[in-house]
């Protein structure tokens, strides 16, 4: 994994080629890029978001963003109900709870 100006990149290598491919994985536009070394991959990752930026620009259109900190969660009626409870139980709203049931998953502080 590498991250760049808030972008992530997942390498993966093709054996029968010879090559390391990648993608940026934490946004729905497509931005990929490869090369033969880590070195290389690591600058063509670079120069390839650094391309989506500048194209993005050239068109008028903001980028997409990584991530904006909100998020939709379909859950099953029961389990939402069992959050909501055990939130209020803690005094806290549910997103609140929520936040903090993940940083403890994620040991994120």
């Amino acid at each position: 994994m590498m991250e760049y100006k808030g972008y992530i990149g997942k390498i993966e290598m093709d054996d029968e080629a010879g090559i390391l491919f990648g993608e940026v994985i934490n946004i729905r536009d497509v931005i990929t890029f490869e090369g033969t070394s880590v070195e290389e991959v690591q600058t063509a990752f670079r120069e390839s978001v650094d391309d989506y930026l500048a194209f993005c620009a050239e068109r008028g259109e903001n980028p997409e963003k990584p991530f904006s900190g909100k998020f939709v969660v379909r859950l099953p009626v029961e389990l939402h109900r069992q959050a909501y409870i055990q939130a209020k139980l803690a005094d806290q709203s549910l997103n609140g709870w929520i936040t903090e049931v993940i940083q403890t998953a994620l040991n994120y502080h």
